[in-house]
């Protein structure tokens, strides 16, 4: 889950200047002066993206966590993952910064680069996969594949890996291969955005809390983590890999060729994210045929990102989002469940809930 430690929202002026390949600019005091239109594209540019794994996101929750294939059941987070995700989170961030400040920056970010790439290829084809099954006509020949290693004999025979697919798979698989290969070689931020937004999408979709009790814990303590340090700035920067969401501040005056970037850490979208899933899957356990919660969630989050923004720009420096992000995205939804008398209900194992409404 290290992908997805939380980076902060970046001011322009706490960021490193780069080209499109990534490569730091070496003059680093003639940095590029962002129009109010570019700033205000770049930031409306990144609030919009963030918000959509998040939605596309908690919907698939409510059907994957409705799903009886084994390979599709989700990884719940426990209590006690909450409490010890924080200490092997910052224990992963220290070590990736220690990495960073000994051994060469560009042979780990070419190793992380290798890594990175076949997540994302597997992760953006999973995320494809809905979309292509509406786009392929029922006259398409979908056949069906599985590929299966076994260890052992015939008595002792124990599956390895038992995965099935299809053709509309293959597809998504191929076309992902091409952004990789495009990722790779390039480092475009476009192709880091499509890596970013998959990550993100598939983190909300497939990692559930038990009960928001959980989430609290979570995203309460991440939240207390991000004070009194530059290790997640610094690691932010140095890391060439999509574990940010980058929009160009210059892209009116440069285009595609941008390369004075804020950027939007995927810990931001994917630890909220995962609270305002739960809240979706309590609104459906409650089975009024309302989604309060998960909308009173939805809208905090944006209250939240545009209090970050607005704070970073008004003080002229880099915001741990995640310091408004958790009070609103647990405040408002606690605040509603007090209004109508559900909060002990709320508070309760989600498993509880859904076995005794059947």
């Amino acid at each position: 889950m290290s992908e997805t430690e939380p980076v902060p929202v970046a001011a322009a002026e706490a960021l490193n200047i780069t080209d499109s390949n990534g490569t730091q600019a070496l003059n680093a005091s003639a940095k590029f002066v962002a129009t109010p239109e570019g700033t205000a594209l770049a930031y409306g540019s990144l609030v919009f993206m963030a918000l959509l794994p998040i939605f596309f996101g908690a919907l698939r929750s409510v059907t994957c966590s409705k799903s009886k294939n084994a390979s599709d059941m989700p990884e719940t987070i426990t209590g006690r993952d909450a409490a010890r995700f924080p200490i092997i989170a910052s224990c992963t961030l220290f070590g990736l910064y220690l990495f960073f400040k000994v051994f060469s920056q560009e042979y780990i970010n070419l190793l992380l680069s290798v890594y990175f790439f076949g997540l994302g290829v597997l992760a953006l084809s999973h995320t494809m996969s809905p979309l292509m099954s509406r786009i392929f006509p029922d006259s398409f020949s979908n056949k069906q594949y599985q590929l299966l290693f076994t260890q052992g004999a015939e008595e002792t025979k124990e599956e390895i890996v038992n995965y099935e697919f299809d053709t509309k798979n293959l597809v998504c698989l191929l076309i992902s291969s091409v952004v990789g290969v495009w990722y790779l070689l390039k480092k475009h931020w476009i192709a880091n955005n499509l890596f970013g937004l998959a990550f993100a999408l598939n983190g909300v979709e497939l990692l559930h809390l038990n009960n928001v009790s959980t989430g609290c814990i979570l995203i309460l303590s991440l939240c207390l983590q991000v004070f009194g340090t530059n290790v997640m700035v610094t690691v932010a920067k140095s890391f060439e890999a999509p574990i940010k969401l980058v929009f160009p501040q210059d892209l009116l005056e440069r285009g595609l060729e941008a390369s004075n970037f804020a950027m939007l850490g995927l810990g931001d979208i994917v630890i909220p994210g995962i609270f305002i899933a739960l809240l979706l899957r309590f609104d459906v356990s409650l089975k009024k045929n309302s989604r309060t919660y998960f909308y009173s969630s939805f809208l905090a989050y944006i209250f939240g990102l545009g209090l970050t923004i607005f704070i970073m720009h008004t003080f002229k420096h880099a915001q741990p989002a995640l310091l408004y992000l958790v009070p609103a995205c647990v405040g408002f939804p606690v605040i509603v469940a007090l209004i109508k008398g559900e909060l002990t209900e709320m508070f309760r194992d989600q498993t509880t809930n859904h076995s005794s409404r059947k």
